[in-house]
């Protein structure tokens, strides 16, 4: 039996990069609405954007895991990696906002 080859080192390291990268972006949104919650005069609209800045945290957060997972898998069994979504769905959202 052989035993697997490891992986560049280097292409793990810039999965990680990434992974952080998409964690700051959650942290900078969530900054964002508390920002928007203290700052802006109370309305509906001030509470939407609040909410969907929110959002947009959780899916920064949790697609940037999902996708460091996808990756890390891809990289390590020698695939090609497989297509985002997250990375769509944040566009569409900040897009909204």
């Amino acid at each position: 039996m052989s035993v697997p080859e490891e992986p560049d080192i280097r292409f793990l390291l810039a999965n990680e990069r990434t992974f952080l990268a998409y964690e700051r972006t959650a942290v900078g949104l969530v900054a964002a609405a508390l920002a928007v919650f203290h700052l802006i005069d109370p309305s509906w609209a001030q509470r939407l954007l609040g909410v969907l800045l929110v959002g947009c945290a959780v899916i920064a957060a949790g697609g940037g895991w999902l996708r460091f997972r996808q990756a890390d898998r891809a990289i390590r069994e020698g695939r090609e990696l497989p297509p985002t979504l997250p990375v769509n769905v944040l566009a569409l959202g900040v897009l909204a906002m």
